[in-house]
């Protein structure tokens, strides 16, 4: 049994697909940082200094009054998600035109069949049926 695994651990898709995870995570810290030190600063400049990350609803406010029964705050974090929404966007959009390029490396052109001998000979008689009067 671990001869098996230790096959199908070694075959190549496998060790592909580790590193395409490893190289996803890495990306995807990447896109964070983007959005929000990058992105997010300038939109939040264009709104009149508003920091999405911080918007949020409070359904009900954290209760403070006793020390041993504290209550924590009930909100609704939509900043949150729209920055967590324009990362997703990002990597949506850089991971189409990762596709878009390897598409276009891996595009065959289409191959070009010969006739068999059947089509060759009942074209053979449909030119000479043309030729008759």
């Amino acid at each position: 049994m671990l001869t098996e695994f230790k096959e199908f651990a070694m075959r190549g898709n496998v060790i592909d697909l580790a590193v395409g995870v490893v190289i996803g995570a890495a990306f995807g810290k990447i896109v964070t940082s983007l959005v929000d030190q990058i992105i997010m600063p300038l939109i939040g400049m264009l709104t009149g200094g508003i920091d999405f990350a911080d918007k949020k609803w409070v359904l009900k406010p954290a209760d403070a009054t006793d020390p041993a029964h504290k209550v924590a705050e009930v909100a609704v974090q939509y900043g949150a998600f729209i920055n967590t929404l324009i990362q997703f966007v990002i990597i949506a959009f850089a991971i189409f035109l990762v596709v878009k390029a390897i598409n276009k490396l891996t595009r065959r052109q289409p191959v070009v069949v010969a006739p068999t001998a059947d089509v060759l000979l009942l074209t053979e008689i449909r030119d000479l049926l043309k030729k008759q009067p």
